[in-house]
């Protein structure tokens, strides 16, 4: 994944645990580990992001699919903690007609049985488009989340574009502004990871569909806004476009660093 990663000019990568749609982790050999942090160092690969698999659903209905989560998740926080400065990255789940409020309550449970003081890696909220019964649809579902977890102090927030956008945040127009209500209700010391994707859909479409940056109805101009934004340009931004291939890839990390101001 490194080499992939460095032979499209990327200084950073997100990657899945594990199968997207869960199944069991890659047994991982101490000499591929070592050989993958020597690669990191040599090529200043940083910050690197881990992806919890699309089935992992922290509030679900059914007690089962509660305890699969929390034993990926726990699996993944071992493998993760592995790689000094990675980062874990999880959606907050679908509370699926149990209201929002019980699928909060669910995730701190699931995030009090799992972080301990041990833990090394920083576990990432991310911020979702509110389709369906989401959780974490808005800023504030966020922090109710933090301030229930006992040693919160490990979790951290990605904020995706798309995401963003289609749960109803007008990044476009007033980025500044949604900044500070980020910084009001989490606080931009959470905010540690940037999902950089264009949206098909108009603001509060509430769908969740991403697309390639400047092809969507974010823009170009908008989303070079946010990587030049000063309390968002060092921090690491991960491409989830739905390219066809890695040159797709390569050529939008090409066109956003001629864009990026240092």
């Amino acid at each position: 994944m490194a080499e992939t990663a460095l032979s499209i000019n990327a200084n950073t990568f997100q990657f899945f645990t594990r199968n997207p749609r869960g199944g069991k982790a890659k047994n991982i050999s101490q000499k591929d580990l070592n050989d993958f942090l020597i690669f990191c160092k040599e090529h200043e690969i940083s910050q690197v992001l881990a992806h919890a698999p699309y089935t992992l659903n922290p509030c679900a209905k059914d007690e089962g699919l509660r305890e699969f989560a929390r034993n990926i998740m726990s699996d993944d926080l071992r493998i993760m903690d592995m790689i000094p400065g990675g980062m874990y990255n999880f959606h907050p789940g679908s509370h699926v007609q149990q209201g929002v409020e019980t699928g909060i309550h669910l995730i701190i449970e699931h995030l009090n049985a799992i972080i301990t003081p041990e833990i090394k890696t920083e576990v990432l909220l991310e911020t979702m488009s509110g389709k369906g019964s989401e959780i974490g649809r808005n800023f504030q579902e966020i922090r109710n989340i933090i301030d229930g977890v006992r040693f919160n102090e490990k979790l951290g927030v990605c904020l995706d574009t798309c995401h963003l956008w289609e749960g109803g945040y007008d990044i476009v127009n007033h980025l500044d502004d949604v900044l500070d209500e980020f910084d009001n209700v989490i606080g931009l010391h959470r905010l540690k990871a940037i999902h950089l994707n264009d949206s098909k859909n108009p603001m509060s479409a509430h769908k969740d569909r991403h697309e390639c940056i400047g092809f969507g109805q974010i823009g170009l101009e908008a989303l070079v806004a946010v990587i030049n934004n000063p309390l968002l340009k060092k921090l690491p931004f991960y491409l989830e476009t739905p390219q066809e291939d890695l040159n797709g890839y390569a050529k939008e990390i090409s066109m956003l660093r001629n864009f990026y101001v240092e």
